[in-house]
Order: structure tokens, then sequence, then C-alpha cells
């Protein structure tokens, strides 16, 4: 069943933000949680979000890198399964509340090299450690000065960034949306890239 998203807002990043990799760590098993979590493999943002990523790749790609997408829109049912594995309100938002991810305005990302490796940051994606948070300076320079070209992209475009995970950032102007729980493999596609 697809599910016609004019309603609710979001947007396949792969049709609209074209120059972004995509790899949902959620639709397979290299995640904290070792389990497949998704039911598809596509990214999906709010609109006015996914613009914003836009422009933060284009500032990645002023850089010399390429943003990768790890995460973005998340079912509410898969928040309330997070949560029943990891209780944790540092690290996964309690499915009670929601987060900002099931509403289609949070995206995880990381800095590629032109040749497709990622960036070696001061913790690997969804390690749960004072190592992901922003305030860390133990890691080596270069990894620190990754995690703040990735930040400064994001800022740069738009979005906030979460103190506790390097890889988590936020459209604060999406607050209010509403909490989904549509399933990624019941959304379809709309059609072309956004003009930002």
């Amino acid at each position: 069943m697809d599910i016609n998203v004019a309603g609710h807002g979001l947007v396949d990043l792969s049709v609209a933000c074209p120059g972004i990799r995509v790899d949902m760590r959620y639709a397979g098993e290299r995640n904290f949680f070792k389990a497949k979590l998704y039911d598809d493999d596509r990214a999906w943002l709010l609109e006015a979000s996914a613009r914003k990523l836009a422009r933060a790749a284009e500032n990645a790609a002023g850089r010399g890198y390429a943003l990768v997408v790890l995460d973005a829109y998340r079912p509410l049912s898969v928040q309330d399964l997070m949560w029943r594995i990891l209780p944790d309100p540092a690290f996964v938002a309690p499915s009670s509340r929601g987060s900002i991810h099931n509403r289609g305005a949070a995206v995880d990302v990381a800095l590629l090299y032109p040749d497709g490796r990622e960036l070696p940051m001061p913790s690997e994606f969804d390690e749960f450690s004072e190592r992901a948070s922003h305030l860390y300076t133990g890691a080596e320079p270069e990894r620190l000065r990754a995690r703040d070209i990735l930040r400064a992209c994001m800022e740069e475009a738009g979005f906030s960034a979460y103190e506790a995970e390097w890889w988590h950032y936020v459209d604060p102007d999406t607050r209010s949306y509403p909490l989904l729980d549509i399933p990624l493999s019941c959304l379809k596609a709309g059609e072309g890239a956004l003009h930002v």
C-alpha cells in the first residue's frame, strides 16, 4: 500500500536531494540495536527540512566533502521499539512524547571523502557514550575537526545540533509538526528534485 505523502509533507531524499548519499542504518543491522528496524531503506524528511539538507550538502561540497544520511523520518512505532530496548532519554526519546525524527524534521548525518569513505569522527554513529558529544575533546584533532566541519555545514543551513550526538541535527522551525507513524514502505515518492 502506498500513501500519498502530500498531506504529511514528507519527501524522499533520493529524489529531493539527489547529491546526498543515503545509508539508512536502521534498515539493516549496522546499528546499536543490531537489528533491522525499518521495512524500507529510503530516507524521508519534511520538505522544508529537505531544502535545508540540500543547502547543507552544498556547504559540505564547498569544503570538498559529501553528506551521507544515516537516519531521517522514523515511524513512531519504531521509536517505541527503540525506547523499550534503550530507555535512556539522553539518547532515545520516549515514544510517549515522540522524537523530532517522528515528525520528519531530524536527520542523522556524517561526512564523506570524495571517494565515498566516511570521515572518522570522535565516536561511531549510535555510540551512546561521552565520545559522541559535541563537548568531547579527548579525540584526535582530525576527528574533532571533522565533527566541527559537519556541524558548521549543518548549522549554516539552518539546522541545530543535539549536543549529546555529533550526528543528530534538528530543524528548529518544524517542532509543531505532528508525530507520524507511517511505515517507510508505505510512503510514495513525489516528483523531482527540490529547487533550493
